[in-house]
């Protein structure tokens, strides 16, 4: 549950660019949208983005590029293959936005899938704030209430395979993601901790959003958020997992991935926040991948070669936004791993339907 660096630059990853520039050759085309879903019985409206396979041949634009993060190419609002996809949720972390597994998106986009990512109220880049951002349990609701969108419009439904859909969650994405497989959230639990582990980033986000602060909310943090049209799941070095209940986490009877980051993080160790959850879910169930050389933030967009130096400058510290866990693995292979071990599972799940 790390924080996201807010700075100037990081800041920018939220203007979308329009300047032509040459596909990769031979790259299967991605067609994107941007929209905003508009509040609906007690849900919050949300702004994101939509990722699909397309064979338009339109002259592509790139999008998220900024002086930190490189962008990626795509057809906007091109038409759709035809036939059933299936679809992906992705739930950015702590301060992150939409735009943070963008790579994730295209790569899935260009094996068949339809992607589609929110930002989540009160914790995302421009807006994270304790007085929204604290309903952590809306974090769940956000993807439900996207999944109703998509399966609801006319303009989508045709093209989406209902009964293969699949959440991704990055940090507290990754909460947010075990949240809709089944897990259940305990305050009290999480507050013992803290007390025997106050090095966590997952323990400084909370104080950041106060997060259960009053006893309705840790009612409501408690309660089952599951979605059953959920078909799998998977979690990217998510933090917060020890606030689960050992029991809800043996109950989840959905398929799940869970990737680590393999560099050593006192602030979200493997061991005890990916590890508590492979500890507690069923084993036929559940799949894990430490991903050797891979930081926390090794799950974002590729930097630039000055980015460290950019980031440095404007806050001491931001620079670990472009770190990796180890000199041997750049950003952009442990990126590939981490879609070659995606897309086996998820082959996995198709073929089990």
């Amino acid at each position: 549950m790390l924080r996201y660096a807010l700075t100037t630059f990081a800041i920018m990853a939220v203007l979308v660019t329009s300047t032509p520039s040459p596909a990769a050759p031979n790259a299967p085309a991605v067609g994107f949208r941007e929209f905003t879903i508009a509040a609906n019985d007690g849900d919050r409206a949300l702004v994101g983005a939509i990722w699909y396979p397309t064979a338009d041949t339109n002259p592509p634009l790139r999008i998220g590029e900024n002086p930190v993060f490189f962008g990626q190419m795509v057809q906007p609002d091109a038409n759709i293959q035809d036939g059933r996809h299936p679809l992906v949720v992705m739930s950015h972390g702590f301060g992150g936005n939409w735009r943070n597994q963008g790579w994730l998106a295209m790569a899935l986009a260009r094996a068949g899938y339809v992607v589609a990512a929110i930002n989540h109220p009160g914790t995302t880049s421009r807006d994270l704030t304790a007085e929204v951002g604290s309903a952590l349990w809306l974090r769940p609701r956000d993807i439900s209430h996207l999944i109703t969108s998509l399966t609801d419009d006319p303009a989508w439904a045709p093209y989406l395979d209902e009964a293969n859909i699949t959440v991704i969650g990055h940090s507290l994405g990754g909460w947010t993601a075990l949240e809709l497989a089944g897990a259940r959230m305990d305050m009290n639990r999480m507050d013992a901790e803290c007390k025997q582990h106050p090095e966590f980033a997952a323990c400084d986000g909370i104080k950041e959003l106060e997060v259960g602060r009053a006893f309705a909310d840790r009612v409501k943090l408690a309660a089952d958020l599951k979605d059953n049209r959920i078909r799998a799941a998977i979690s990217l070095d998510l933090g917060l997992a020890r606030g689960f209940t050992p029991e809800s986490l043996a109950a989840i009877d959905t398929p799940v991935l869970v990737i680590a980051a393999g560099a050593p993080n006192p602030k979200i160790p493997k061991e005890l926040e990916s590890g508590y959850l492979i500890q507690h879910m069923p084993r036929a169930r559940t799949q894990y991948h430490d991903l050797p050389g891979a930081a926390h933030f090794s799950f974002l967009p590729e930097c630039k070669p000055n980015a460290p130096k950019l980031l440095e400058n404007e806050v001491p510290g931001d620079g670990i936004i472009c770190l990796d866990g180890d000199a041997e693995h750049d950003r952009a292979m442990l990126h590939q791993q981490s879609i070659t071990v995606i897309l086996a599972f998820l082959d996995q799940i198709k073929t089990a339907s």
